[in-house]
């Protein structure tokens, strides 16, 4: 074992159970650094349970940095439930689960300064988030807008397939979304899965799936945004990540594109980023400084 690996397994991984002003119970797991300066909530993406990110978590503390992770209600250790008996909105992952972190972290760090990392619906969720604007920074990783005819070609190939015929399909048959028995994003809430399909259908995603109301909660978010994205990823497009990014738009936005080759690796993709190969190339490269 090196010694960064022994590093990693060192850090105390405390478990904590939070429940949203809506009643939801969720999972999270803090990895609270020695002397920190920060904390870093990694908000993941749909269908990507918080175990995914462990690695990079740990990091994060070895870093000095209190790192946080959580799975949203109804999915990995927040689901107490069968999927389809899950009432769960997408929407409510927003305004209930991440204000609940947040809030969490702002009680329990005061003072510190509080970062978010957000991978693709970890992301897309603030515009939704009461208290978003809490927040000293805003990382979003291959984040878009999902829209399915602005997909990059290898998802919107098969989304057409998806949207029109698996996803209502398997709704009406099952009462929820095996994602996981299709290889497909991961098993879903039916509700959370027929809000997101109403987003991916219309163009300007959940803005105008919303509403006004929706655009304005997007429109004032003023947190400087970093957006981090891949070239190769297969889901994401460049217009789906300018999208997205577009409306937010009172909040300082840099948009980076990072092509594999850049950093010496020929794949990255859109859930690529989060794996320990990526320590230096990625992780101490790229996404430290914008965390300092």
């Amino acid at each position: 074992m090196s010694a960064q690996e022994s590093a990693l397994q060192d850090v105390v991984r405390q478990d904590v159970t939070l429940t949203t002003d809506g009643g939801h119970k969720i999972s999270v797991r803090v990895f609270p650094a020695r002397e920190a300066h920060s904390v870093v909530v990694v908000a993941g993406a749909m269908g990507v349970g918080q175990h995914c990110y462990e690695k990079f978590a740990r990091f994060l503390c070895n870093e000095g940095f209190t790192a946080i992770t959580f799975d949203y209600f109804g999915s990995g250790e927040s689901l107490s439930t069968t999927l389809k008996d899950c009432p769960v909105r997408l929407t409510e992952w927003g305004t209930e689960d991440c204000q609940a972190v947040l809030q969490f972290a702002r009680e329990h760090y005061p003072g510190q300064r509080l970062h978010w990392i957000g991978h693709s619906v970890g992301g897309q969720l603030l515009g939704l988030t009461p208290s978003v604007n809490d927040l000293d920074n805003i990382i979003t990783i291959a984040c878009g807008s999902g829209y399915w005819r602005e997909n990059a070609a290898p998802t919107r190939r098969v989304a057409w397939l998806l949207w029109f015929f698996l996803a209502p399909v398997s709704l009406r048959l099952l009462g929820y979304f095996p994602g996981k028995r299709l290889n497909i994003v991961g098993d879903l809430p039916p509700n959370v899965m027929r809000q997101w399909r109403r987003w991916c259908l219309n163009r300007e995603y959940a803005v105008g799936a919303e509403g006004p109301s929706v655009r304005q909660q997007y429109a004032a978010v003023r947190v400087p945004i970093t957006t981090v994205a891949f070239t190769d990823d297969e889901m994401m497009s460049r217009r789906n990540t300018e999208s997205l990014h577009g409306f937010f738009s009172n909040a300082p936005v840099t948009l980076r594109f990072i092509d594999p080759a850049d950093i010496g690796e020929k794949h990255i993709g859109h859930l690529g980023w989060f794996r320990d190969r990526y320590r230096d190339s990625l992780w101490r490269a790229h996404l430290l400084p914008l965390l300092q």
